[in-house]
């Protein structure tokens, strides 16, 4: 392609945000609409980001022929229904995490993508995250031998958006929202040949009782095929900002990242020292502000990955195929959550 790839963003929220962010530092590429159902979200969205064409018609939208990309950045039960109408129209499509609600509904979505034959892209930014991808690199130079144990930790104070509280919307509690980042991880660390084979998981609602039936923290075990382990650390009642770190131990040595505790920057103030991260308690007092926020996270990464594989054709390194095997691991999860056993995974 010699002309910029013509994007339409779905979803004019949060993660949509953090996509024009990523896609700000990102050449070739042009976003030419977003969509909302909500009109005024819709065209402030679009002037904040300055997008020619917002819009509430989701239908008149797919229907174009002139755009390259549709990044879907919508409320977790809209994923499905709208991904399936992009195959049918045989669009390019990205969406974000986790792919669907639950294993059966991920599974449509990869059977309409794989019929359709387009692109279909796994937003998942934490093996997009500039420190998770050098991780990767140092495993595949050997350096740190064969991968035995990976622990992974994600966790904040709780979701910024009212529908995340509904487990019938979402699909599931802190388990469903920040294990998928988690899993990926660890699937990424060992290679993704290595296949999760069994589960077991622990969940509970310590804090928010009155807000949700979704567990608000929670503990993921996956073995792995060749033997390894790796452990999820889930919650949505940390204070202190967003906390994302991953352990990787291997035969010969280990490897630790620590995007959002760890940053080069601290600072002491009196008054709001404004924004500092996401899911910031406070903004005064000791702060650790994180740097190209968007860039550390892996949006830009992801972003300029998936605008390039439209470009050239190539099929994208994080796919639907991706986005089921997690939503098959979830649900083993809530099954062992369920009964206290190890779950075998059903893919």
């Amino acid at each position: 392609m010699s002309q910029p790839v013509r994007i339409a963003m779905l979803g004019s929220g949060f993660v949509a945000g953090f996509y024009m962010q990523g896609l700000d530092n990102v050449n070739g590429h042009e976003v030419v609409a977003n969509f909302s159902l909500d009109r005024r979200k819709a065209y402030a969205f679009a002037g904040q980001w300055r997008i020619p064409e917002p819009t509430t018609n989701l239908a008149a939208l797919i229907e174009r022929d002139d755009i390259d990309l549709y990044v879907i950045a919508l409320p977790n039960e809209a994923h499905m229904p709208v991904s399936v109408l992009l195959s049918q129209m045989k669009r390019n499509q990205v969406c974000t995490k986790p792919l669907a609600r639950d294993k059966a509904e991920a599974a449509k979505m990869l059977k309409a993508a794989r019929k359709a034959g387009r692109l279909h892209g796994y937003a998942e930014t934490e093996v997009f995250a500039p420190c998770v991808v050098k991780a990767r690199e140092t495993i595949e130079s050997g350096a740190i031998g064969r991968v035995l144990w990976v622990r992974s930790r994600e966790s904040h104070s709780g979701p910024h958006s009212a529908h995340f509280w509904d487990i019938e919307k979402t699909g599931g509690g802190a388990l469903n929202d920040l294990a998928c980042h988690c899993i990926e991880a660890a699937r990424y660390f060992y290679g993704k040949q290595d296949k999760v084979v069994e589960v077991m998981a622990w969940g509970a609602t310590l804090v928010h009782t009155d807000k949700t039936r979704g567990e608000d923290n929670a503990l993921l075990a996956l073995k792995f095929s060749s033997g390894g382990i790796a452990h999820c650390e889930l919650s949505w009642t940390t204070k202190g900002g967003l906390d994302l770190r991953n352990e990787i131990h291997g035969s010969e040595g280990s490897i630790f990242t620590d995007v959002t505790r760890g940053t080069p920057i601290s600072s002491f103030t009196s008054r709001s020292a404004g924004y500092v991260v996401e899911k910031a308690d406070i903004d005064f007092g000791w702060t650790r502000p994180l740097p190209e926020e968007a860039f550390a996270y892996g949006y830009q990464g992801e972003m300029k990955h998936f605008v390039e594989c439209v470009r050239s054709g190539a099929s994208p390194r994080e796919t639907y195929d991706d986005g089921y095997a997690v939503a098959c691991i979830l649900d083993a999860g809530y099954q062992s959550m369920r009964t206290k056993k190890w779950i075998r995974v059903k893919y």
